[in-house]
Order: C-alpha cells, then sequence, then structure tokens
C-alpha cells in the first residue's frame, strides 16, 4: 500500500503515511481492532474485562518451576556445557528488545543511556557477548528489535559497534496509530497523528520481516535467546542454553520469586504459561504463584517462524492530558501456543539475572546491584 493511499484512508499527513509503510503497518489488522473498538456497546465488557483470560486458572504446580542449578554444582556445569557446544556451534543467536517509544529516558533511546558511568545498556550486552564468543572461539549474531523511534541511532550505534565475532541485525517492529476511546484516530496537542510501538509481542513478525531469521536459521541457527535491553543482568549464560535443552520443550521462560506488577506463570485450563496482571479476573490474587516473569527467554527458531496469533490486548493511556487507546502483543504470550519450561533464576546476587530498568529513578535505586553483578562477568564501565 502506498503512502498516498494511507493518507486518504484515514485522513492523515503524509508523514504520518510514509512512517507506517515504512514500518509494515497492516491496515486490515488495524481496521479490525478499530471495529473491536467502535462496535463495543455500552453494556459490553469494559477493556480491562475483555482483556481477562478465560478457562479455569490456578497457580503453578511445585514443579512447574524448574530451578537453574546453583554455580560451582555439578548439575550446573553439565548444563553450561551442553550450551556452551551449542553456542560454540553457532546454534544460539541473541535478540534485544529495543524498541519502544523512547519516552521515559529524557527523549533518547534507552538502549544508549548509561547503565554505569560511561557504559550503555547496548554497550554492556555487547560486552557481555565479547566476552562469550572469545571463550568459545565462535560467533554469535546480535539483533536488535528496534522501533520506529529508536531504530535510526540503533543502527548508527550497530554499524560502529559490530565486530566479525558479534555482527549485529536490525529487526524494526511496527508501527501503529491510537485511537480516541470512540474511534477516530487520536491526534496529540498540536494536531498530528499520535503514533506508537505495537509492543514487544511483534518480536516473531520483525525478525521474520528483516530475513535475518531465515538467514540464521540457513546457517544452522537453533535457538535464540531474548531478553529486554534494559535488563543488564541478563547475560548469555551457557547454563541457561544448557537448561534449555535440558528440558526438551520450544520455549524456556526465566522467571524469579518474589512479587511484582507484570506477568506470572500459572495454569491456564491445565496449561503452564505466562499471564500479565491485568489479565487476572477479580478475585485472582495475582501473588499466588510466588514467581514473577523477567521477559528473558529461550525459543527455538520454529517457535518464531511459526505465525501464533498473538492477542491484540487494548490499552488506555493518557496522551497530553486526552485519553488514548492503543493496541499491543506480549512476547510472553507465546507460552500459550506451546510447551514451556518456566526456569527459576535467581533475582540477586552474583548470579542474579533481573536488574530491569524502566526510568531513570529505578537505574539509580539499582545501579549498585547492577554494578557487582556485571563485575562478577567481567563487565565494568571502563568497557
Amino acid at each position: 500500500m502506498l503512502a498516498s493511499d494511507l493518507e486518504d484512508r484515514y485522513g492523515i499527513d503524509v508523514a504520518a503515511a510514509e512512517t507506517l509503510v515504512a514500518y509494515g503497518f497492516e491496515p486490515e489488522t488495524f481496521d479490525g481492532l478499530r471495529s473491536r473498538l467502535t462496535a463495543r456497546q455500552p453494556s459490553a465488557p469494559r477493556s480491562t474485562e475483555a482483556n481477562w483470560v478465560r478457562g479455569s486458572i490456578e497457580p503453578p504446580r511445585h514443579d512447574d518451576l524448574v530451578p537453574l542449578p546453583p554455580p560451582g554444582s555439578a548439575e550446573r556445569e553439565q548444563l553450561a556445557r551442553a550450551g556452551r557446544d551449542a553456542i560454540a556451534g553457532g546454534q544460539v543467536g541473541v535478540l534485544l528488545l529495543a524498541g519502544g517509544m523512547a519516552t521515559r529516558f529524557g527523549g533518547g533511546v534507552k538502549a544508549l543511556a548509561e547503565v554505569l558511568p560511561g557504559l550503555t545498556f547496548a554497550a554492556a550486552k555487547l560486552a557481555d557477548l565479547r566476552r562469550v564468543t572469545a571463550d568459545l572461539h565462535c560467533v554469535v549474531p546480535l539483533w536488535l528489535m528496534t522501533s520506529f523511534q529508536s531504530e535510526r541511532v540503533l543502527r548508527d550505534w550497530s554499524a560502529a559497534a559490530a565486530t566479525p565475532d558479534v555482527p549485529i541485525g536490525i529487526a524494526p517492529q511496527g508501527v501503529s496509530m491510537r485511537l480516541t476511546p470512540s474511534g477516530d484516530v487520536f491526534r496529540d496537542a498540536d494536531g498530528a497523528v499520535s503514533l506508537h510501538a505495537p509492543g514487544h509481542g511483534d518480536a516473531p513478525w520483525a525478525v521474520q520481516r528483516s530475513g535475518l531469521l531465515s538467514r540464521f536459521a540457513d546457517g544452522g541457527g537453533r535457538c535464540l535467546f531474548v531478553t529486554n535491553v534494559d535488563n543488564a543482568a541478563a547475560s548469555l549464560d551457557p547454563a541457561v542454553i544448557g537448561a534449555h535443552l535440558a528440558g526438551a520443550r520450544p520455549l524456556t521462560c526465566e522467571v524469579v520469586g518474589g512479587d511484582a506488577t507484570g506477568g506470572s506463570p500459572w495454569r491456564v485450563d491445565g496449561r503452564l504459561q505466562i499471564v500479565e496482571s491485568f489479565r487476572l479476573p477479580p478475585g485472582v490474587d495475582p501473588l499466588a504463584p510466588g514467581a514473577v516473569n523477567t521477559n528473558s527467554l529461550v525459543a527455538d527458531i520454529e517457535v518464531f517462524s511459526a505465525g501464533w496469533p498473538l492477542t491484540w490486548f487494548e490499552v488506555h493511556k493518557h496522551v497530553d492530558g486526552a485519553e488514548a487507546v492503543q493496541f499491543e502483543r506480549l512476547i510472553g504470550e507465546l507460552s500459550a501456543f506451546v510447551d514451556t519450561t518456566m526456569l527459576r533464576v535467581e533475582r540477586d546476587g552474583p548470579d542474579g539475572r533481573f536488574q530491569p530498568v524502566k526510568d531513570p529513578a529505578e537505574l539509580e535505586t539499582r545501579r549498585p546491584e547492577i554494578a557487582r553483578i556485571l563485575a562478577g562477568r567481567g563487565i565494568d564501565a571502563a568497557q
């Protein structure tokens, strides 16, 4: 579809239309979601209720959460050995979720914000992979899922940062338009069409559209380690790869003990999967699982190539003081379609793998622990 077609179809300006075309906007999908919004009758479920899980929902069983063996144990070394073999054999790639709207760090791209003085989030991930490839004398491809807001600067960074042992590829996620609650195209305070990135559930679509996935598969690639760019503690640990292989399931999701907002492991109609807290019906205790999804996972490439119909969730936000509606997909929902291992890892300490940073205030709080974790893995601000 041409940009001029979108201009006419939605009454939008040429710049917005060109951005939509460049990032693979799908009018049929958008129109269907828009119809879903406008067709709702006053007596129909509110958006929150429309997102609720259907069917029976129960906390995970005791043996549903598989602990990653502690460092130094024979079991951990066995898993690490299998993981090292897979990495050294070119079977493992890394995908960083670095899209989104680049709004929480002063409008700058979060991947290039400093997690430690002199060390950006992206550089910390790159340093980790260089450490692994140097140790195993191998190549590990690094892919960045970017958004229309972050792609340009991350392409520039990637061109300068890539090395023969860590080649870097870019997989832009999609783009869509926000709507008013009544279904009109939402415009910001300046009258401009309000575009948005539609969630990290775009990852399978993005790596397929970019061509990266097919080339990786053709070269013998077997699985991807996927993690948020803002979780510096989620390094490429061969033991995690080994645990995924040992689990013999297409997908492995890392979880940690404790309570937090976000997703958690649940059994829905008997299937173990990640369910976001906003999808829990009233009366379901969100803390019952005793574990939280980290949004780090290992997926066989078939999981990313299968085209699973991830749900478009209706999300209401306030933009420039007005209510806006956008639709997003979540990568954790892949677990609703394939058998999944829930791998329980440590949150803090030398083996910690979950130090997410959503904004500068959270970074200041977490920075000392992040520094300790990275230093223990040979990564510091000097790199």
